[in-house]
């Protein structure tokens, strides 16, 4: 039997992974994975320990995962004439690069006679599944949604192979050659206090979440004070767990599941719109705002994304964000909106920090979301709607838990201050250590002044 190589790329797991269960089909198996150079710091943390974890479990089943870095079609030929493989077996990406570096893969491996097999790994449905009724594709997530639910998510699973043999012989890249991990400084301390990369790390912060959260995600996804959430995502980009899997799981822990499953399908619908709109990183969606009048401001960007806007609930998060490589989802929505509209900063400097801070920075999700906020892209939120951070910080987080915990200065401000300190009386903040400009910033911009100017510059474009 001729060995199979296992090109892995967004799906770094051995439970429910069709391309291997079909290069194990085969033979001998040789698991490779080529760098993807385009991931950004908090990303290339994520992906050093993920790496190191199915090493492992490769390694504890007899097959050892090679590293390589360079241009996958050179590697996947070269690698094929080296071990007398037959074929080469990947998942199917939806990602610009990605589906090119296939095009190139299939033509360096065709006239060798080496089969190039994609398979279904990193979505729910392949792109040419969900159609619309006259067979085009969905723009709007509501519809996109309906037919996903009508359509049924496969319910076919592959097993976590109990052996895996190997291809001996072969040499790659040692993961420290690699230097993913932060050098000096070294910013990833609340990475490590917070995740735990791989596959074992995704199945036991689902098994966490399925126990009990997701029984009253409706109710609590937008607080992010409480562990309401999932923090999945990390795990989902990097093909920890298999999105399929979580699904049908999700889907038998109950009705109050029904929610968390519709934000797959957000995912879902992000990818789609990826494979619609190659472009969609740098291109919005909607031709009209290629004419919007953005500013270029980089001091209040820079306050931005080192959370000293003056504004507590923008702050916090964005803290949380550098800190844990993470942030809850609706205060996503907050520091993206006080991004766009009340500092009218390009949508794509937001989306480009994010790509660098996020361990889930996902290339879809990633600027479908900024777009959606912007009010650029498909079933995008109308720019119009602007969120005012204050009325959201008194609305999900009243208590001010999360403020107080990511901006410990104004922690001791009475909760009638805390979201909107330069309002506060000066004896309240004295009380409290709040010197507004000095311990703490004051706000970068006037919030009514904000959302003037940015519907002003809607209306140049409306016109």
């Amino acid at each position: 039997m001729k060995p199979a190589l296992l090109w892995l790329r967004q799906d770094l797991r051995l439970e429910d992974n069709p391309a291997l269960t079909a290069a194990l089909a085969e033979g001998p198996v040789l698991p490779l994975y080529i760098l993807d150079e385009s991931c950004g710091a908090a990303s290339r943390w994520w992906l050093h320990h993920t790496l190191t974890a199915l090493a492992a479990d490769f390694a504890a089943r007899g097959a050892t995962l090679i590293l390589r870095r360079g241009e996958p079609a050179t590697i996947l030929a070269d690698l094929a004439a080296q071990t007398g493989a037959a074929s080469v077996h990947t998942a199917r990406s939806f990602a610009p690069a990605q589906r090119q570096a296939d095009r190139a893969v299939d033509t360096a491996l065709r006239p060798r006679g080496v089969a190039f097999h994609r398979h279904p790994s990193i979505s729910l449905f392949p792109p040419e599944r969900i159609k619309t009724k006259t067979g085009g594709a969905y723009g709007v997530y509501t519809p996109f949604a309906r037919a996903c639910f009508e359509a049924g998510v496969s319910e076919d699973s592959c097993p976590t192979p109990a052996h895996i043999p190997g291809v001996s012989g072969i040499s790659g890249d040692t993961l420290a050659d690699w230097h993913l991990l932060p050098q000096t400084p070294d910013w990833a301390p609340g990475l490590r206090a917070t995740w735990t990369p791989g596959e074992a790390g995704a199945h036991a912060r689902a098994q966490t979440f399925l126990a009990g959260p997701v029984q009253h995600y409706s109710a609590t996804r937008d607080l992010p004070a409480l562990p309401g959430t999932s923090m999945l995502s990390p795990h989902l980009h990097f093909g920890e767990i298999s999105p399929r899997r979580l699904w049908h799981q999700a889907a038998q822990a109950g009705s109050g599941a029904h929610m968390f499953l519709k934000e797959l399908l957000w995912r879902e619908f992000s990818l789609h719109l990826l494979w619609q709109h190659p472009d969609m990183r740098r291109t919005p969606i909607r031709p009209e705002f290629a004419a919007f009048p953005w500013r270029e401001d980089a001091a209040a960007l820079a306050a931005w994304q080192r959370g000293q806007t003056g504004i507590p609930i923008v702050d916090a998060a964005m803290r949380q964000l550098w800190h844990t490589g993470w942030m809850h989802n609706r205060t996503r929505m907050i520091c993206a909106s006080f991004l766009v509209k009340h500092l009218l900063i390009p949508w794509q400097a937001g989306e480009a920090w994010f790509w660098d801070t996020l361990c889930d920075a996902g290339e879809a999700a990633n600027a479908a979301s900024w777009q959606w906020v912007a009010g650029c892209g498909a079933d995008a939120a109308p720019y119009f709607r602007i969120f005012n951070p204050v009325l959201q910080g008194q609305k999900f987080d009243p208590t001010g838990t999360y403020i107080r915990s990511w901006v410990p200065e104004l922690a001791q401000l009475p909760d009638a201050a805390l979201h909107a300190p330069w309002m506060a009386e000066p004896d309240t903040l004295t009380r409290a250590g709040v010197r507004l400009g000095n311990t703490y910033p004051a706000p970068i911009i006037g919030l009514a002044e904000g959302r003037a100017r940015a519907l002003s510059a809607f209306a140049q474009i409306k016109n």
